[in-house]
């Protein structure tokens, strides 16, 4: 198997990496804008090297640990580009983009020799039920991320030990901004997700599979962040223990993307 897209998307995202720490430092326009362009031009090279792989396995390419990871970690980077475009925030890019290299390492390490079996479904509507719920795990990965640099800023500003990189982060509201953002994009996907799954299992089997535990602990995930959400509209609860909660309702994300995948569930295993 092939890996030599991967590790030139590799190398562009070290790059950018680079260039957004970089601009921690030096205030030049010229900078975060390089990080931007090669963060592009990685999430162009990591798409082919998806592509390659969809075309030979006939399928979106989440039948085993190393394509599962992958795309998640493509699907990180596509929507920290958005949310970069959308707040005109760059500076977070100096933490998603190691989050997104490490996924994207892991995956390389984990990759198969060679592809041993056929996909366990290769149905359009399959397709997108998978691939909508993997980005909604990637946008709950991003709010993951901005709750702690939240929390860590949080915890600077009180101390009163602020360096030269502090300023360069968003203010703490744009951070909550930018969260409340990302988990909305999850939650809305989740629930399309979870929806075209009931779909597609009832066009298969003629019976919805609730009793699952992927499909409870799902539930439970729509659950946890629509309460965070709910709790952002009241002043006792917004900041810190905003993002502590958004922070901790990852952990369960986690739970669902690996522990039920492998141990707990036979319908939701697809590698």
């Amino acid at each position: 198997m092939r890996l030599t897209m991967d590790f030139t998307a590799l190398v562009l995202y070290a790059a950018s990496f680079a260039c957004y720490a970089g601009g921690l430092f030096r205030d030049r326009r010229w900078i975060g804008r390089l990080a931007t362009l090669l963060l592009i031009l990685g999430l162009v090279v990591h798409y082919f090297a998806l592509l390659e792989r969809s075309r030979v396995i006939h399928a979106v390419p989440y039948d085993d640990l190393y394509g599962s990871m992958s795309l998640f970690a493509w699907l990180v980077a596509l929507t920290y580009l958005g949310l970069e475009i959308l707040h005109r925030q760059r500076a977070v890019g100096s933490l998603v983009v190691p989050f997104v290299i490490f996924w994207l390492v892991v995956a390389v390490a984990v990759a198969p020799s060679a592809i041993h079996h056929a996909p366990v479904g290769d149905e359009a509507l399959f397709a997108l039920h998978i691939t909508i719920g993997i980005w909604a795990y990637a946008a709950f990965a991003i709010s993951f991320l901005l709750s702690l640099v939240y929390l860590f800023q949080n915890r600077v500003l009180r101390g009163g030990r602020l360096g030269l990189a502090f300023w360069r982060f968003p203010p703490l509201e744009v951070l909550e901004r930018m969260s409340r953002s990302s988990v909305w994009i999850g939650l809305v996907l989740l629930l399309v997700g979870t929806a075209l799954g009931f779909v597609w299992e009832h066009h298969l089997t003629g019976q919805f599979a609730v009793a699952d535990p992927k499909v409870l602990v799902t539930l439970a995930v729509v659950v946890i962040y629509a309460i965070y959400l709910s709790v952002l509209r009241a002043p006792a609860w917004r900041g810190a223990r905003a993002a502590f909660l958004c922070a901790c309702n990852f952990v369960l994300v986690l739970f669902s993307y690996t522990i039920v995948n492998v141990y707990f569930t036979r319908f939701h295993r697809f590698y």
